[in-house]
């Protein structure tokens, strides 16, 4: 592919948005042609954040201000809740990959029930994929609209739909005890976030009523064919990034971990960004840091007839932007390792 492929980032002063400015930057095919931010309209990047001070980029505009006649990708970083309309007024050419919640559950009244607010684009919803790449590729590749999967349910759908849909696990009784650094939590100030209330602590939050519960039992349901109820419950913890999920399951009959272990192998032989680390290897957050690689390991529990999985990415990159460009590159055809090819940060 030779053509540029020219984008706006809509909501770019956030950190998902400063993180596909970082990893766009290296992207031959990229061109970052606006970046919005209503509230820090007129400044440039580097204002913003120093990092990118030397880098050639557009400054913030307001949303209204874009031209996007010549725009071919819109990736979308705003909050959950103000998206659906913004969305549903770009021109049909504008491909769209929203790394926001508004279109990630394909029921619109389960998206009321949980985000407390009627869904303001039903019928854009019914044409959205939701993009975990490793498991729809076809589907993103033809998509106008991609529902960018959240950080928890990544790191939570990556080990776990292989194995619903191979029912080598019960679909009930499944526990998932997530951990995030704070970025997970946004840019805006606010007293939860501030160094004194995070650093040297760690805090379960959203118990029994996070929003990404129903994304990950959706994701699950249609891998197994089943209704899935879960328990998930995340926590914040004093890390800039990363999520390290453990994960609780039954095992169907005459299945052991074992079974779990080579059937993810299998899975996931050709992948690039997913790992299958060796059996009695743990793994931890520092292994993925600044990449978009998600790594699952497998255990038998010491009670019979249950399994133990952990998985990790980095919530900023596989979770957000990195799966968002390689979610880009399904859609214009390229090698989906472009502008990815990264090597984790350690120490």
């Amino acid at each position: 592919m030779d053509k540029k492929i020219n984008i706006a980032i809509i909501g770019a002063s956030g950190y998902t948005g400063a993180e596909l400015i970082r990893l766009l930057l290296t992207h031959p095919h990229a061109n970052i042609k606006a970046l919005t931010g209503d509230s820090q309209a007129g400044r440039d990047m580097a204002e913003v954040y120093p990092h990118l001070r030397f880098k050639k980029l557009p400054k913030l505009v307001t949303h209204a201000e874009v031209d996007y006649s010549g725009i071919d990708l819109a990736f979308c970083c705003l909050p959950h809740g103000t998206t659906q309309e913004v969305i549903a007024g770009l021109p049909n050419h504008v491909r769209i990959i929203d790394l926001s919640a508004d279109f990630r559950l394909t029921d619109p009244e389960s998206y009321a029930q949980w985000y407390g607010h009627p869904h303001k684009a039903v019928e854009l919803q019914k044409e959205a994929v939701y993009g975990l790449c490793e498991l729809a590729r076809d589907a993103i590749a033809s998509a106008r609209l991609i529902a960018n999967p959240g950080c928890y349910p990544t790191s939570a759908a990556l080990p776990l739909a292989p194995l619903m849909k191979q029912g080598l696990i019960e679909h009930e009784g499944i526990i998932i005890d997530a951990k995030s650094g704070v970025t997970g939590a946004g840019r805006s100030p606010r007293q939860a976030s501030l160094y004194t209330e995070i650093n040297d602590g760690i805090n379960a939050y959203g118990i029994a009523s996070h929003r990404h519960t129903p994304e990950i039992e959706q994701t699950l349901s249609f891998a197994s064919g089943k209704i899935v109820k879960l328990t998930f419950t995340p926590h914040l913890i004093p890390m800039n990034r990363g999520i390290l999920s453990t994960i609780y399951v039954k095992l169907a009959q005459g299945t052991t971990a074992d079974d779990l272990h080579a059937a993810l192998s299998s899975t996931y032989s050709a992948e690039t960004f997913v790992h299958i680390l060796p059996k009695g290897a743990t793994p931890s957050t520092h292994m993925i840091r600044g990449t978009n690689d998600c790594m699952i390991a497998v255990f038998p529990d010491r009670i019979p007839g249950r399994a133990i999985l952990v998985s990790v990415i980095d919530n900023l990159v596989k979770g957000a932007s990195g799966q968002a460009i390689q979610n880009m590159n399904i859609m214009f055809g390229l090698p989906e390792t472009t502008a990815l090819n990264l090597t984790a940060v350690f120490p």
